[in-house]
């Protein structure tokens, strides 16, 4: 594999690090070009990996297709990795499809509507709904002879794996599937008053303050409500104990059912523990126009509130190894097992000193990495292909899952009495 990485941010350096321990000799990973908008950002990460020639840095814009593109086709690049914010996401898979080289995400782009009006139909809600970008141009992808795998990471990503290995080794028929984002994550010592991103902050901001969806097959369809709906106490295994629970808009409630309809399913929601502080200052963000992406002027200077926001916002990035605990991502599926009921849940942990130790990233940045560098380990080596536009739960989860043992991405399944 010849590949181009685009955004080359605190998940983008984690990808690289997990790929180049998986294969130090190149025996998959022929060469890889780092890019970032900000050069001397791609340079630091190539820095990062050592002395491997394999690693080269290249300043574009996420959002220039052509320059991409040209990129792309001088160096002999066959497959795109986008890591880059949402907001470019568009640009980047177009980029691929022209250039007719494979493509893979963490995640896609959507537009919520000014004044949703919330109820049954996504449409009603967003004027580009998630995924349907990518999945509207599945057919223009299967006749290019391309292929484009989105939802790589840890959510979307292992948990779609895992609901497809409950819907095809678990259980007879799979009736519910409901992704649950939490852990124990603190900062000993910390300012009651101080505000952790865990993530991307432009990937927050759309996230959680986009109106939340959910899949209810009983109610027609993709349910569509005002953020923070849905709020629940749930238990983590291993001692990461009770994580309030709130829905937030996320891809797996539009993938899950497109795969796993054939196998019963009614119903999918996703759910993330979110910090009270960081709740509040959302709020704030939302009511005081600030995660707006419209243009405005002040003075003889036009900015864009959102991105202001994101560049002072504590950057996940400079988040280190005070903070201690794990990130605990997994999915609770329902169903029937020789006729009778049956509910795992089916989870990863990562734990942040560990984390900081091996990786150098913080567990939230290094888990969604390692989830997406074994996808496209998988890709790389033959084993996932097709010609398209999938999610990770096209595929057959095994070869996913056998990955996972081999490389120490441990994972754990758990029947719920």
């Amino acid at each position: 594999m010849r590949m181009m990485l685009v955004g080359a941010g605190a998940v983008g350096e984690s990808i690289l690090k997990v790929m180049k321990w998986r294969d130090p000799k190149g025996e998959w990973l022929e060469y890889v070009l780092v890019c970032d908008f900000d050069q001397n950002r791609a340079q630091e990460v190539v820095e990062k990996l050592g002395k491997d020639c394999r690693f080269e840095a290249a300043e574009v814009n996420a959002t220039d297709k052509e320059a991409m593109m040209r990129l792309a086709l001088m160096h002999q690049i066959d497959f795109l990795m986008d890591a880059a914010p949402p907001f470019a996401s568009n640009y980047i898979f177009d980029a691929a499809y022209e250039t007719g080289i494979n493509y893979g995400n963490m995640g896609t782009w959507s537009v919520p509507m000014d004044h949703p009006a919330y109820g049954l139909g996504i449409e009603n809600s967003y004027t580009e709904p998630m995924t349907k970008y990518n999945f509207d141009r599945h057919e223009a992808w299967k006749e290019k002879g391309s292929m484009a795998v989105i939802c790589m990471g840890i959510d979307p990503g292992v948990v779609n794996v895992f609901a497809k290995y409950a819907a095809t080794e678990l259980l007879d028929e799979i009736t519910e599937v409901h992704v649950k984002d939490g852990g124990n994550l603190s900062v000993p010592g910390a300012d009651p008053d101080d505000i952790m991103f865990g993530f991307n902050v432009w990937t927050v901001l759309d996230e959680v303050m986009n109106p939340n969806v959910e899949y209810d097959a009983s109610r027609g369809g993709l349910l569509v409500e005002k953020p923070f709906a849905g709020r629940e106490v749930w238990e983590m295994p291993d001692g990461v104990g009770q994580n309030t629970l709130v829905k937030v808009e996320h891809e797996e409630v539009v993938t899950m059912p497109r795969y796993l309809k054939q196998y019963g399913l009614q119903r999918a929601t996703f759910k993330i523990s979110l910090d009270e502080n960081l709740i509040t200052a959302l709020k704030v963000v939302d009511k005081l126009g600030l995660r707006s992406i419209h243009p405005i002027q002040i003075g003889e200077t036009e900015v864009i509130p959102r991105d202001v926001v994101a560049a002072c916002a504590p950057q996940p990035k400079d988040i280190g190894d005070e903070m201690i605990g794990e990130m605990l991502v997994g999915v609770e599926c329902i169903g029937k097992k020789d006729g009778k009921e049956k509910a795992y849940f089916l989870y990863q942990a990562f734990d942040n000193q560990e984390s900081m130790k091996k990786w150098g990233s913080q567990a939230v940045v290094a888990q969604t990495g390692f989830g997406a560098a074994l996808a496209i380990e998988l890709i790389a080596r033959g084993i996932w292909k097709d010609r398209g536009v999938f999610s990770p739960e096209y595929f057959d989860p095994l070869p996913y899952l056998n990955l996972m043992d081999e490389s120490g991405y441990e994972y754990h399944i758990a029947e719920i009495k």
